[in-house]
Order: C-alpha cells, then sequence, then structure tokens
C-alpha cells in the first residue's frame, strides 16, 4: 500500500454511477416489487453501502477507511435502464473513489442476482467515476459531467 502518513486530513467525497440494462419486463417487475426474491432496489441499496464499507476486504492495496456517509440512489429511464449512483464521504488522508465504484458494481450485482431468474442476459455496464473531491490532486469532474455543466 502506498504510504499516506504525511498526506493532509481533509474531507474526501467521490460519486460513480454504473448503468444496469435489462429487458422493458424486468424493469417493470423491479418498479412493481415484483421480484420473487423480495425489493431488489432496497437490498441492491444495503448492498452498495455495505460493499462501500469492505473496500479495503476486495481490493487489495486500498487503505481501510472510516466512512462518514455512503448514499446509493437509483433513477431509470422508464424503459429497460436502472442507473445506481453512489456518494460516498469520508474525513481522511486518501480518497474514496474505490468505496464508491465498489458501491455501485455491488448494487449492480445484487439486481442481477435477484432478477436472474427472470432474465439472464442483463448487463452491468458504464461503472465509471463521476466525480471527486479533496486531496492534493484537487477536484476531479468526469468529461460527460462537464459537458452537461
Amino acid at each position: 500500500m502506498v504510504d499516506i502518513s504525511d498526506k493532509a486530513v481533509t474531507a474526501r467525497v467521490a460519486v460513480a454511477e454504473g448503468r444496469v440494462v435489462m429487458a422493458p419486463e424486468t424493469l417493470r417487475r423491479i418498479r412493481e416489487g415484483a421480484i420473487a426474491k423480495g425489493d431488489v432496489l432496497a437490498v441492491a441499496q444495503i448492498a452498495g453501502i455495505q460493499a462501500a464499507k469492505k473496500t479495503s476486504d476486495w481490493i487489495p492495496m486500498c487503505h481501510p477507511l472510516p466512512l462518514t456517509g455512503v448514499d446509493i440512489r437509483f433513477s431509470d429511464d422508464g424503459t429497460n435502464t436502472l442507473t445506481i449512483t453512489a456518494e460516498v464521504k469520508t474525513t481522511g488522508r486518501t480518497g474514496v473513489e474505490m468505496e464508491a465504484l465498489t458501491a455501485v458494481t455491488a448494487a449492480a450485482l445484487t439486481v442481477y442476482d435477484m432478477c436472474k431468474a427472470v432474465q439472464k442476459d442483463i448487463i452491468i455496464d458504464a461503472v465509471k467515476l463521476l466525480a471527486k473531491t479533496g486531496g492534493k490532486n484537487g477536484d476531479y469532474i468526469g468529461l460527460a459531467e462537464q459537458q452537461e455543466s
């Protein structure tokens, strides 16, 4: 792991996003709560939060971080795409980009797991860092987010 002992303690925030593409019928069933395993979005939200908290257990070179907040949000296009957004916060010596990306990925995998009996060819894609703040390297805003501003 990189030695972060000399880095300043600052407020850190990272936002990541990913998409889960599925058949319109599958998305409809998620929205209506008609998936046999239960409330897909509630379970995926919890999975994302748990994953963010355990990122250093999954990613070998990540520092274990005391997170101060994890927010998992869902939106959909009304047709076939569920978008998952994770915002992760801490006050520390290193950023939370990996925690945000891990949260999105775990939430997406949970959606897949809960819906695989209905549809096996669900696609998880476009997992990316949207933005991060804090630290010596300053803020980062992804290209797509810069164009929207």
